[in-house]
Order: structure tokens, then C-alpha cells, then sequence
């Protein structure tokens, strides 16, 4: 799986994973050559993406120098080593660049070896026992898929306590990073060859990040296959909408009328966003077309669309931490070692898994 030379499609997602162009990492490895003596051209790095020539000996130690990886992540093949892209599901807005979006996928793909490396050196289980995909039909709507989960998963009525919680104790895998936009949410994959994989975008405030949270299970859980986008993207919405705010529990709650202090008292206790309980009660019948969307006025008037009143707190995972915590402490792992394990360099994963900063690692060039 690891051999001494690079291989080329890793070249590419961790060239892309750190948002760097082919001219920044050629400059980067002239830096990184001694005393800077070595240049490198951009037609260089292309070739070596491209697999057209072979990156090895002090070449490839300058090229995990400028991209600011371990030597042998560059050596894996991203398909053998299950670090390829695969479905991705993902909650953003249009405006999002294809570069920033590439990026991201990088992350996850990235995530996902760190992840396993942990995961295996601590000597834990990574089976997903509460994740089983539904099929979609005219019988069975994502509402009926969100009222499974919440059986399946032995969630009481009313507001989920805790929607990371849950997603870990069914067997999934949820880490916060900063997407390096406000226009992503979050970003999820399940390739069924280990545990479902949520990034959360540490950008997002806690009402927010619990719906992104939920939708993308909609889509871990409904959408095995790709399919129509605005499709599944709805789908996800409405299951979202019914594990968060099951109809039989919050209906009762928009009775007396709807206006924004009701929505305010409603986002404590139910902690989702004014604007996803405006919508679920204009899908529950509880207001008409026309009183949504003078509300929907007078919120963005106030300025309520971009930063609404009620802060949420954010929902934090714990499997990920307790699992650093148990090569660090128990196992007694050195943060050098731990760090080999994730396939990063030392500050990397002291910045991304020790001091809990919710930050991509990002190199300095």
C-alpha cells in the first residue's frame, strides 16, 4: 500500500486539502530544498500529479515538506488505502467555489485516514451497529425515515437532547473543523466500509450546526446512490425537520399563534434556528402562506436572517476525543507516535485532535 515514491492522486488531495495552487507548492519545495538552491516548476509539480514521473528520494521528502504531511501519506494510493472521495453529501449554499468545495472533500477524505489510524491503534470497534439505509418509496417518505431513527435509536418525544450524541452512539464519527466558509455547514460520507463521517463547520452557531447535524443523517441514512441534488437536498430537509421537530410533539407548541417571541421561546427549548421553526409550522398548517412571509420580512428587517437573537449552545462529539485520550493516556502513546498513527506531523495533530481547535491544519509558506 506504501512504497517510496509518491503517488499522484494523493499528490493532488493533499495539494488540495491545504488550498494550495501548483505554483505555491513548486515554490514551496525550492524553499524547502537546501538553502533554497533547488528550483522547482510548476510544470514539475504537474507532471508529478499527473504521474508522468516519479517523486522519490530527497524530491519527495521536499514535497511532504511543502505540503506539510508525514513522507509516507504521500506514498498511499488513495484508493487502496480508502482515502478516496466516493459519495459525498454536503450542506451549502450555491455561492460556494468548485476550489473550496475540492477542498473540503480533501478534508473529509483526509479525516477519514486520520480517523481509521486512530481508531485502530486504540483497539476499538469502528462498527456502525444503529446506522441501516432506508429506501425512499411512495410508502416510505423521509418523515416515516426520521420516525425509524428515532425508534431505532430510543430517542424520547420531544427536543433531541443532544443530535451529535446520538449520531455517536449509533456508531458514527463527528469532528468540528473550520470549512474555511459560511457558505458549508457540513460535509458527510459512508462508504459502508467503516463508520459513517460528519464534518461540522465550527464557522456554524449551535442551532444551525444541530440542523446541519441531522440533515446530513438524512442523507448518511436515505441516499446510498447520487440522485436528483434539489431532490435529495429537500428529502434531507424534511427528515431534518421530523427527527428535530416531530410533528405529533411541536404542533401543540405553534397553537395561539405564531410571531417572533413565540419563535424565540420555541428556539430555547427546541434549540433549532427561528427560521426552521417558521417553516415547520407553515408545513404543519399553522400559519398561512401570507403570515410566513411577513415574518419573514420583519426578520430579515432585524436583521434576524444573517444573526438571530438566542444563542445556542454548540454540541461538542466525544468519541473522537476519548479515542486521542486513549492512545495518549492509557496506551501511553508519545504525541509523536499518535501523531504516526493519524498519518500527521506532530503539530498537526496536537493542534487538531489534542488542543481541540477546530481548525484545518494549514501549513506555512
Amino acid at each position: 500500500m506504501v512504497g517510496t515514491q509518491a503517488h499522484p492522486g494523493m499528490l493532488v488531495l493533499l495539494r488540495e486539502s491545504r488550498g494550495l495552487t501548483q505554483a505555491e507548492v513548486c515554490a514551496a519545495m525550492s524553499k524547502a530544498s537546501p538553502m533554497g538552491a533547488t528550483a522547482v516548476s510548476q510544470g514539475y509539480v504537474s507532471r508529478a500529479e499527473s504521474g508522468r514521473l516519479a517523486v522519490c528520494d530527497d524530491r519527495l521528502a521536499w514535497y511532504a515538506a511543502a505540503l506539510g504531511y508525514p513522507q509516507d501519506l504521500l506514498c498511499l494510493d488513495p484508493q487502496v488505502g480508502g482515502v478516496g472521495v466516493g459519495l459525498i453529501h454536503h450542506r451549502k449554499k450555491a455561492a460556494l467555489s468548485a476550489s473550496a468545495l475540492r477542498q473540503v472533500h480533501a478534508q473529509l477524505a483526509l479525516t477519514k485516514v486520520q480517523l481509521r489510524g486512530i481508531t485502530s491503534a486504540a483497539q476499538v470497534s469502528d462498527e456502525a451497529s444503529g446506522f441501516v439505509r432506508v429506501l425512499l418509496s411512495t410508502l416510505t417518505t423521509p418523515k416515516d425515515v426520521a420516525r425509524q431513527v428515532r425508534k431505532a435509536w430510543g430517542l424520547a418525544p420531544g427536543p433531541v437532547p443532544d443530535v451529535i450524541e446520538a449520531v455517536e452512539n449509533a456508531g458514527g464519527l463527528v469532528a468540528v473543523r473550520d470549512l474555511g466558509s459560511d457558505l458549508l455547514d457540513a460535509v458527510s460520507q459512508w462508504d459502508e466500509a467503516g463508520p459513517p463521517l460528519l464534518l461540522v463547520n465550527g464557522r456554524a452557531p449551535g442551532d444551525r450546526c444541530r440542523f446541519s447535524v441531522a440533515h446530513e443523517l438524512g442523507h448518511l441514512i436515505m441516499h446510498g446512490e447520487p440522485g436528483t441534488g434539489s431532490q435529495q437536498e429537500k428529502q434531507a430537509d424534511a427528515f431534518a425537520a421530523e427527527l428535530l421537530m416531530p410533528a405529533a410533539d411541536i404542533r401543540n407548541a405553534f397553537k395561539g399563534g405564531v410571531d417572533l417571541q413565540r419563535l424565540m421561546e420555541l428556539k430555547r427549548t427546541w434549540r433549532v434556528s427561528m427560521s426552521a421553526l417558521l417553516r415547520r409550522a407553515l408545513d404543519l398548517n399553522a400559519l398561512t402562506e401570507w403570515q410566513h412571509r411577513t415574518l419573514v420580512i420583519e426578520m430579515s428587517a432585524l436583521g434576524y436572517r444573517t444573526a438571530e437573537p438566542v444563542e445556542i449552545p454548540r454540541e461538542q462529539p466525544r468519541t473522537v476525543p476519548a479515542l486521542v485520550r486513549t492512545l495518549l493516556d492509557e496506551r501511553g502513546l508519545t504525541l509523536e507516535s499518535a501523531a504516526a498513527c493519524a498519518r500527521l506531523l506532530p503539530e498537526d495533530f496536537q493542534h487538531l485532535y489534542v488542543e481541540g481547535h477546530r481548525t484545518s491544519p494549514l501549513p506555512s509558506h
